[in-house]
């Protein structure tokens, strides 16, 4: 077969394309970054999935795909907006490149949902992003998991290094919150397994080891299999402020991994059923069997992210009332946002499709947008490219073309208002003051607008 791996510059991803190589399978592996190595049988394309026209290159002569995307880490020099946003449109052009591809199924690599309403940030993302990837036609297969036990994940290095590091360890009352964790040797067989069994169904699965720990039993075992006599201190600290401060400074993860992770340990990570390993005959190495196996591998070198660029991006989420679309939305904002200035703005539009947002006096051009008819067919998304005016840098390239778009997500229940690969000519210490808190302000009051409009 020939599988596209989405996020195959991570810990997961690589080991997953040299586990497909290995048997005889085609890799795609799609990357914004460097590539981290390189193997037979892999081979690598540049994909920005912020990008859906880049996202539909890639996956050309795919026949599968598997997706283990996260954006908690920035992506851009700014970035404005929640992460669980940024993950919501590239889960969206994936759906939608992966339909126009006409992949036979999509496997996504998730996190276990626990029972009730009130989930984490990180858990709703992840839940989206499912919902997301299987909305397009596309049948998704979704494994569900806890912590992977392996050399190089971010959550597994973390507790290393606590141990590590700290001969006392303060554990909050979160820390006894039962996990299913997993080991990286059985998550790629569970993977190999579906891709090798395509459904044309969608499916979920939640998956995990024979053994329900607490963080603090993972942490326990882990001292003792390193050797270490370490002492476990209850603290009756129920928030998670100084403890991600804390963690920070032991083990030096930024604190967009950091924050998110730390508020879904107060849910219980418990597999609700492991069928799937049951149907492929994979009950799962026990805790301390993947804890021993992680150590014997060699280390595994740190994921080569793409360095952010001089640009911006904002993705801002927005309720779009019932029966309404993202055309429409598109059309009430560019009649609203001269009216919101009054008269120190004019919105002038021409025959080609260009919009000019205008200085009334002086009069001059501070942004110039081309709307995009051939990229904008669809009326659940509308894009406008970024051309000209006193507020853009001129950017050419066409693997970076600066736009805004207005599109339809969570079957049409919210609107995604994003800006892309945007440079402006302002000082970035002046954007940051001005512009940039200026658009958020915009963005809240059309979220109004579109609400009085319903």
């Amino acid at each position: 077969m020939t599988i596209a791996i989405a996020g195959a510059n991570g810990f997961v991803g690589r080991a997953l394309a040299r586990r497909l190589a290995g048997a005889g399978h085609r890799v795609i592996g799609l990357t914004r970054g460097p590539v981290a190595e390189r193997a037979p049988g892999i081979e690598w394309r540049r994909c920005d999935l912020f990008s859906l026209l880049q996202c539909e290159e890639s996956l050309a002569g795919a026949e599968q795909a598997v997706y283990l995307v996260h954006s908690m880490l920035p992506s851009a020099h700014l970035t404005q907006g929640a992460f669980q946003d940024m993950d919501l449109i590239i889960a969206d052009n994936f759906a939608r490149a992966a339909a126009k591809a006409g992949l036979r199924q999509t496997v996504y690599l998730g996190g276990l949902i626990p029972e009730g309403p009130a989930l984490s940030r990180h858990l709703q993302s992840r839940l989206e992003v499912e919902r997301t990837l299987g909305s397009r036609g596309t049948p998704l297969t979704a494994l569900r998991a806890g912590i992977v036990i392996g050399a190089g994940g971010s959550s597994f290095q973390m507790m290393l290094k606590l141990v590590r590091r700290l001969p006392l360890i303060f554990c909050p009352p979160w820390a006894r919150t039962p996990s299913h964790p997993i080991a990286l040797a059985d998550l790629l067989e569970l993977l190999v397994f579906c891709l090798e069994r395509p459904s044309p169904a969608s499916r979920q699965f939640d998956i995990g080891c024979p053994e329900i720990l607490s963080y603090r039993q993972m942490l326990e075992r882990i001292a003792r299999l390193l050797g270490f006599e370490r002492l476990f201190v209850d603290v009756p600290l129920r928030g998670t402020f100084w403890c991600r401060r804390w963690l920070r400074l032991v083990t030096g993860a930024p604190k967009e991994l950091v924050v998110p992770l730390l508020e879904s340990m107060r849910h219980p990570m418990v597999a609700k059923d492991r069928r799937l390993q049951e149907q492929a005959g994979l009950p799962g190495l026990s805790f301390d069997e993947a804890v021993r196996k992680a150590l014997q591998e060699p280390p595994a070198p740190p994921g080569r992210r793409a360095a952010p660029q001089h640009n911006v991006r904002s993705v801002q989420r927005i309720p779009l009332p019932p029966g309404r679309s993202a055309r429409w939305a598109a059309e009430r904002y560019g009649e609203w946002l001269p009216r919101l200035f009054k008269s120190l703005l004019r919105a002038e539009r021409d025959a080609g499709g260009r919009v000019r947002l205008m200085l009334a006096f002086p009069r001059l051009c501070l942004i110039e947008h081309e709307f995009s008819t051939d990229r904008s067919q669809s009326p659940d998304r509308q894009v406008y490219y970024i051309t000209g005016g006193l507020l853009a840098r001129k950017d050419r390239r066409l693997t970076r073309r600066p736009r805004i778009e207005f599109r339809e997500a969570l079957n049409g229940s919210c609107l995604l208002v994003a800006i892309h690969d945007y440079r402006p000519t302002l000082p970035w210490f002046l954007y940051n003051l001005t512009q940039a808190p200026l658009h958020l302000w915009v963005m809240r009051g059309f979220a109004r607008q579109l609400q009085g409009l319903k």
